[in-house]
């Protein structure tokens, strides 16, 4: 066997080892013999082609061609002339099979199903991956080099799994790196033998230089290695939400498929820290009470230490009437009620928001019903942009009775909705069974969890806490006591599973605000995450830990002074709105006011720093090597843009004291921006006069117009007013003038402004200054080693 050949044969199997990364992706796993036979038929044509020989760009010529022939035998057969040449139509039917398959891969989570669009991405991406491969360290002769796309490859599959085996895929990509690099050894790198160690005599006298060279590509491998094992340890980790699996999915056809995972609200902590309120959806409902009327999108059932995450579930045709829920009897009093529902425009949810449990849906479009979760998801594609729908669905109304003696669920629920992962730290099971001591039955532990999380336990809702991940995530939060609803729903599921309650995860939205109209707009910042936990007789019962959020409901209201329990004796009352003619009989906090933070209490406790997760070493060191090799040095003037953006951008405070600060980045902002595409930035100018120019050069239209001159009127308040004002709507200012500035400018100023601002100098400016003051800060701090001797004055005569 010749070298080349050999090095050809090292190249595939590299190609498919670094492939071997995305096996936990997509089940089932045939995809990979398949993509196999077809990386075995391109190389070795490669290998006959270099045989021959014909010219390098004539060997990836006919490379490129076998495999455009061996796409369409095995995804676009009957489109194709003669079954194997491909034409027009079987272009087409990839295009169509990648779209599908982009589509897919952004649906479901791991392991989606094996769809053709998918199977055409796996296959087609090992494909053109090893052509690369084998291109760069066979056709071209450096191997080195032809590591990056197995890393990029690799990369891909470590950013998508969830698993805890991404150490062992690495070393084995790493593996098959460094036999491409061993083969290519034995051919090239005899010849550096002399630079970087003698060569050993042979017995003839001659020198053998293939030895040492191989020797010292075994070290430079293992050294390589190991500093890629070692270096990501002292590198941030990478970590994502606890709302972070990938995406909606359907499958299948007709009647049948499934679902996976969702993230319904793609980021639910960034809805709720928006700037503007965007309305979402608009309801308008013949229920009496609208307080308690939440919309829900998906129930997160999936519990693995780590997150939560829909189930994959069967998915049937949607039935009309749809199926009473789970649990609920017959003795338990309800009202059905309709609720209109209007959809923004702008807004895309493959799952269809509706108050829970649904009774009947009225919608157009292609949809699914997943029958445990009584939830409709879209199929195709469908999504609620700009929809208007009916549902009809049930107001439960349980007394504290129903719960309180509810019997125990059938074995099989109780097992599935039970299950708590071995990695869950005993402190949180710790921490619920001594909240819940001296309770009854399972309805009072409920009840007391969430009046520990929303009342008793010194907890705060905030924002701006990073979700976090990993199993210590909950028990952080336990012991910090901050955080939202994902953090406070999340916790109370856990803690209720430990107590063998069955409990999941609802995610969907908060009761709107009622409008002059008696329509009810719901916004982004209503956004909301609360757990549900079951109850035989009843079905799933909504609870709400979150302190500020949403509305306790009636059934778990305490109804006697000093405790938090309701009397399981006598039904909920409904709320009076009349004023109590006598003084209160305690001097309590009813808990309403104490859930609202409205009672005259102490402040909460301080709150203990939060801690991060430890580094995912493999994880990190794919992504690390990936992002500065292929993609981080080159968009990094384009990420540190968008997130200097957002930050100028973001939410500020609403106080005084926070105007200037809000104008003038929002301020720096336009300046950038209007650097980037092309209006260079003259800080000797007045803001009125810059603004001017900014208009003129960018031949602004009125409206992009005014929104400038009013920027530079809120900067000039700023500026010279004894008290400023804050102003409104700078933001939105901002992005206006984006856009027009963006309508106005060349297909390339464009593309320079988005790829290579020109306002990013300011990174390296103030790199050079940071740099500036560490060297002057490590001058001041130099120890002096000798001192001059002082000298007096001279005493030499003239």
């Amino acid at each position: 066997m010749s070298g080349r050949t050999r090095l050809a044969l090292c190249a595939a199997a590299a190609t498919l080892t670094a492939a071997c990364a995305l096996l936990p992706l997509v089940s089932p796993a045939t995809w990979i013999v398949q993509a196999a036979l077809l990386l075995a038929v391109q190389s070795g044509v490669g290998a006959a082609a270099r045989r021959v020989p014909l010219a390098r760009p004539l060997t990836v010529a006919a490379q490129v061609l076998v495999t455009l022939v061996l796409l369409t035998l095995v995804c676009a057969r009957q489109q194709a002339l003669a079954g194997l040449v491909p034409g027009p139509e079987a272009f087409r039917h990839l295009a169509d099979l990648v779209g599908q398959g982009a589509d897919d891969v952004s649906r479901y989570t791991t392991p989606a199903p094996l769809t053709d669009g998918i199977r055409l991405l796996l296959v087609g991406g090992v494909l053109l991956i090893g052509l690369i491969v084998d291109t760069v360290a066979v056709t071209l002769r450096s191997a080195a080099p032809a590591g990056l796309p197995l890393l990029a490859l690799y990369s891909v599959a470590a950013g998508l799994s969830n698993g805890g085996s991404d150490w062992l895929w690495f070393l084995v990509a790493a593996a098959g790196y460094l036999m491409l690099l061993l083969a290519e050894g034995r051919d090239r790198l005899s010849r550096w033998g002399r630079v970087f160690s003698g060569a050993a005599r042979a017995p003839g006298g001659e020198r053998d230089g293939a030895v040492a060279p191989v020797r010292t590509g075994r070290r430079i491998g293992v050294v390589a290695l190991g500093v890629a094992l070692v270096v990501p340890l002292a590198l941030p980790g990478m970590r994502g939400g606890l709302l972070d699996p990938a995406g909606a999915g359907v499958g299948g056809h007709g009647d049948g498929g499934t679902i996976s995972a969702v993230n319904p609200l793609v980021s639910l902590r960034d809805s709720l820290n928006v700037d503007e309120d965007r309305t979402v959806l608009s309801l308008r409902t013949d229920a009496q009470d609208a307080s308690d009327l939440y919309v829900r999108i998906v129930s997160l059932d999936d519990f693995d230490g780590t997150t939560w995450k829909p189930s994959q579930r069967h998915i049937v045709a949607v039935p009309d009437p749809l199926p009473a829920p789970a649990g609920l009897a017959a003795d338990v009093p309800r009202t059905e009620i309709t609720t209109t529902i209007s959809a923004a425009d702008w807004y895309a949810q493959d799952w269809l928001p509706m108050p829970y449990p649904p009774s009947g849906v009225r919608i157009r479009g292609s949809w699914r019903y997943e029958p445990v979760g009584m939830t409709l998801v879209g199929d195709h594609g469908q999504n609620t942009r700009g929809l208007t729908y009916q549902v009809r669905s049930l107001q439960v109304q349980p007394t504290a009775q129903q719960l309180a003696t509810a019997p125990d669920p059938a074995p099989a629920l109780e097992r599935e909705y039970t299950k708590v992962p071995k990695a869950l730290p005993a402190v949180v099971a710790a921490t619920a069974r001594q909240i819940t001591e001296g309770t009854a039955n399972h309805y009072e532990q409920a009840v007391k969890l969430q009046d520990w999380f929303a009342l008793d336990g010194g907890f705060q809702y905030d924002t701006r806490v990073e979700v976090g991940s990993g199993p210590q995530a909950i028990s952080r939060f336990l012991k910090d006591k901050r955080g939202f609803c994902v953090h406070f729903s999340f916790a109370m599921a856990a803690m209720a599973r430990t107590l063998g309650i069955p409990a999941r995860v609802a995610v969907g939205f908060a009761p709107g605000s009622v409008q002059g109209d008696g329509t009810i707009t719901v916004g982004l910042k209503d956004a909301h995450a609360w757990p549900e936990l079951y109850f035989e007789g009843v079905g799933w019962t909504r609870f709400e830990p979150t302190p500020t959020r949403g509305t306790t409901p009636a059934y778990t209201q305490s109804e006697t002074p000093g405790t938090t329990l309701p009397n399981p004796a006598a039904p909920s009352p409904q709320a009076s709105t009349a004023p109590s003619a006598a003084p209160s009989a305690t001097t309590g906090c009813p808990p309403r006011m104490r859930r609202l933070q409205e009672c005259p209490s102490p402040s909460a406790q301080a709150v203990v720093g939060h801690q991060e997760d430890g580094p995912r070493p493999f994880v990190i060191t794919a992504w690390t090597l990936a992002g500065l090799a292929v993609l981080v040095l080159p968009l990094s003037p384009l990420l540190w843009r968008r997130r200097l953006r957002s930050v100028r951008l973001g939410a500020h405070g609403r106080g005084e004291r926070d105007t200037a600060p809000h104008t003038l980045a929002v301020w720096q902002e336009l300046t950038d921006t209007a650097w980037d595409f092309g209006i260079l930035p003259d800080e000797s100018q007045t803001p009125r006069r810059t603004a001017a120019r900014i208009v003129r050069l960018g031949h602004l239209d009125p409206g992009a117009a005014e929104s400038v001159h009013r920027l530079a009127d809120a900067v000039e308040q700023v500026l010279y007013a004894p008290r400023p004002r804050p102003v409104a709507g700078l933001a939105a200012d901002v992005r206006r003038v984006t856009d027009a500035l963006r309508a106005t400018a060349s297909r390339r100023t464009r593309l320079r402004a988005l790829l290579a601002p020109r306002s990013a100098a300011r990174l390296a400016w103030a790199f050079s200054a940071r740099w500036a003051a560490a060297k002057s800060r490590a001058t001041a701090l130099r120890p002096t080693l000798r001192r001059p001797t002082p000298r007096g004055p001279s005493r030499q005569e003239g």
